[in-house]
């Protein structure tokens, strides 16, 4: 019987090495960095914030996550955006005949504001509800609603065509089920969109403990909706200086 050849043994290919990039690979002047914000930070200047159709029968279908953790999201996000003189638009689809009214929670922040109720699902369709967004003469849009594959999504991809930046609260917005939030957000962000909580944003506003003017504000609303760090503000305050950062 014939000895069968030896089994040919490929050569040995060393394993690729990644170049990791040297600042001098860049176009970065390091004499221009400084201790600056950035401008895509949210500021109490540059944002307004649109609130969609948080109204009953919207609740009643929203199953992607606790419904009251909802409300406490968009009740702290409202608050924030009074405690900063954030401009903000309110609106509604079909209260009269359908969702029923705006959350009473929500209305409480602003109990005189307008409400703009529309019949569209794109509230970007609604010409009152575009103009009331261009009156504020922002340019970044804080948006939160109910559902969020439906009453984000219309808005917030026909906002973007037009210019505006849009930030998604996704903690204070809610779908029919975890998939559909969470492909919704998928959508927007790939986009251009820019996912973020409500606590992000009234941290974001706030940004310095240093600026007394809306420092108690800030801590107030922590401490009722912020939940354990609430607790700890509370805490600090009580235990350790009345005057202890969040």
């Amino acid at each position: 019987m014939a000895a069968r050849p030896p089994l040919a043994v490929p050569p040995h290919t060393p394993p690729t090495v990644r170049k990791v990039p040297l600042v001098s690979d860049f176009n970065f002047d390091l004499d221009a960095v400084s201790a600056a914000p950035s401008r895509d930070l949210l500021t109490p200047d540059n944002s307004m914030m649109l609130f969609v159709d948080h109204q009953p029968q919207m609740f009643f279908g929203a199953a992607s996550t606790d419904r009251v953790a909802v409300i406490n999201a968009t009740v702290g996000l409202a608050k924030a955006a009074r405690a900063f003189e954030v401009p903000v638009v309110l609106s509604t689809v079909a209260a009269a005949s359908f969702s029923g009214p705006i959350l009473p929670q929500l209305r409480e922040v602003f109990p005189k504001h307008d409400i703009v109720d529309r019949t569209s699902m794109n509230a970007w369709e609604d010409q009152a509800l575009v103009e009331a967004v261009k009156a504020t003469g922002r340019h970044k849009i804080v948006l939160s609603g109910l559902w969020t594959e439906v009453c984000l999504v219309l808005p917030a991809l026909s906002a973007l065509s037009q210019g505006y930046e849009v930030y998604l609260v996704a903690d204070a917005s809610a779908g029919v089920t975890p998939a559909a939030h969470e492909h919704a957000l998928q959508r927007m962000t790939a986009a251009g969109a820019v996912p973020v909580t409500w606590l992000q944003v009234l941290l974001e506003l706030q940004r310095d403990w240093a600026r007394t003017d809306t420092y108690a504000a800030t801590t107030d609303i922590v401490k009722e909706h912020g939940g354990a760090y609430g607790l700890g503000i509370v805490y600090a305050h009580s235990m350790i200086d009345p005057h202890a950062a969040g």
